[in-house]
């Protein structure tokens, strides 16, 4: 199985509010960096799409280790949050609808394709991939 880095970020300006999201793929040496953008979203959902986009590039099954800077997406894999919600009729703990199901239930088919680690990293801190994503990220919002 070929091996994948993937680096993501989302980002919004106000929550909600407009927002955009980052991706980059490394594989053999090769990097590619893709971004897009909602005008009004949440972080959150920025996250959760800035994975999903980054996993929806890879034209085969492939094994990625996936670095994000957002709890929010790497705990819900790592912490067996989706594994839970789907377990309960994807209500949280607390018997509330999960939020942004449609998203997460996105993200979690293409975990199928792919065996995919969720690796959190300090955000806004020395990890110059973490910072290009967010920058392009950045970059979407003012484009819209």
């Amino acid at each position: 199985m070929e091996k994948v880095i993937i680096y993501t970020d989302g980002a919004c300006s106000g929550n909600p509010g407009p927002g955009g999201w980052a991706a980059i793929l490394m594989y053999k040496g090769i990097k590619k960096e893709i971004s897009g953008g909602k005008k009004d979203t949440t972080n959150n959902i920025m996250e959760l799409t800035a994975a999903i986009e980054g996993l929806k590039l890879l034209k085969y099954p492939c094994e990625v280790q996936l670095y994000s800077d957002s709890a929010y997406l790497v705990n819900g894999f790592k912490q067996g949050w989706i594994y839970n919600w789907q377990k309960n009729n994807w209500k949280t703990a607390n018997k509330e609808p999960v939020k942004n199901k449609k998203i997460w239930e996105t993200l979690y088919e293409l975990t199928k394709i792919h065996k995919v680690e969720f690796i959190k990293v300090k955000g806004h801190s020395d990890n110059e991939y973490n910072n290009r994503c967010d920058e392009l990220a950045r970059n979407e919002i003012k484009s819209l």
